[in-house]
């Protein structure tokens, strides 16, 4: 007679790798082009915007005033908006000459100073 004997199967031990995961250089530039890429993209997307209309803007009316020698453009404001503020007085006349500063104007200098 024979006999037939059934044993549990042996099963392997698994084999304990790292789970972190190890990029190559070419994978590390492929991960960081993707990320900038990304960011590139939000703030196309997501950044400020400017809409342009087909109306007018409103001007604003304008004299012009020579600096004389001595004078500054917080003075030029002053006269030019007595009872309102200098400091965005100053900022207007700024903005209106292209000027890079309130410094930047010289004696003999020929600018624009809105009209209040």
């Amino acid at each position: 007679m024979s006999t037939i004997t059934f044993t549990a199967p042996q099963l392997a031990r698994p084999v304990h790798r790292s789970t972190a995961v190890r990029l190559t250089r070419r994978g590390k530039i492929v991960v960081l082009a993707v990320a900038f890429i990304v960011i590139a993209l939000l703030t196309l997307v997501l950044g400020p915007s400017v809409v342009a209309t087909d109306e007018a803007g409103v001007s604003q009316q304008v004299r012009t005033v020579k600096v004389m020698a001595g004078e500054t453009l917080w003075q030029i404001a002053a006269d030019a908006n007595p009872d309102g503020d200098i400091r965005d007085t100053v900022d207007t006349i700024v903005r209106l000459n292209s000027l890079p500063n309130a410094s930047a104007v010289q004696a003999g200098a020929v600018i624009a100073v809105p009209v209040y």
